[in-house]
């Protein structure tokens, strides 16, 4: 008894690390690629619509984003990235042809992921008003409202089209990483939602920054944002 008592005290005692996260098996990473920066917009010379969205090309610095963010995501990795995915968009596929040459792999259209609808300021005109400070984009930004903006979608339909995008990732690649190359507005409203913030808490990102998010059935959850590191 007394041996047996001797042995116990002298037993280690338990250690417990701080949590490393790891991704759980019914879950996937989506990392979330802000197409890089487009050509300017000159009044006068409204950017080509596609399906009423503005769909300007990558400007030379949007193209050097690309190659940096190819840098970044086309490495060795313990989780490699399983697929890739773009938008209609053109911003976001000539953003996302580096990294998918890299990789050898053929990015998937997810068309839900694309911008948010700006109706009459599509074109380049959002630009040129928020920047000379229109009175409705003031309103815009006061009330973190999209459709402030004569025939703008909604941020009830923008939320509920990339729920439906994400929801469609995710459920393809459990207990993988992919990436989707998307759009400011959209990777703030869907980092929004992840966190149950305000509208506009996230709508700041960077041209060729990296966010991701872990999505499962049950919850959405912010890993990173804006990560810019790789510009630099």
């Amino acid at each position: 008894m007394t041996s047996d008592v001797g042995e116990l005290a002298a037993e280690a005692p338990k250690e417990y690390r701080q949590f490393r996260f790891q991704l759980p098996l019914d879950a996937t990473e989506i990392v979330l690629v802000r197409h890089g920066e487009t050509i300017p917009a000159v009044p006068g010379e409204p950017f080509a619509l596609l399906d009423g969205h503005g769909d300007p090309e990558l400007a030379t610095e949007g193209r050097q984003q690309a190659e940096r963010v190819a840098d970044r995501l086309g490495g060795d990795d313990p989780l490699p990235i399983a697929a890739i995915y773009v938008t209609t968009l053109r911003r976001t596929v000539e953003t996302a042809e580096p990294l998918a040459k890299r990789l050898g792999i053929e990015p998937i259209v997810e068309p839900d992921l694309r911008e948010i609808l700006l109706g009459e300021w599509e074109g380049g005109a959002y630009r040129k008003h928020m920047i000379e400070g229109h009175p409705l984009a003031i309103e815009l930004i006061r009330q973190e409202r999209w459709d402030v903006i004569p025939g703008a979608e909604s941020n009830e339909a923008f939320q509920a089209r990339l729920r439906a995008g994400i929801s469609r990732i995710a459920s393809a690649h459990r207990g993988q990483r992919v990436a989707a190359v998307s759009h400011g507005g959209a990777i703030g409203t869907i980092l929004a939602m992840a966190s149950g913030s305000r509208p506009f808490a996230f709508v700041a990102g960077d041209n060729g920054n990296i966010s991701s998010i872990v999505v499962s059935d049950h919850q959405w959850m912010v890993r990173c944002f804006n990560d810019v590191s790789h510009l630099r």
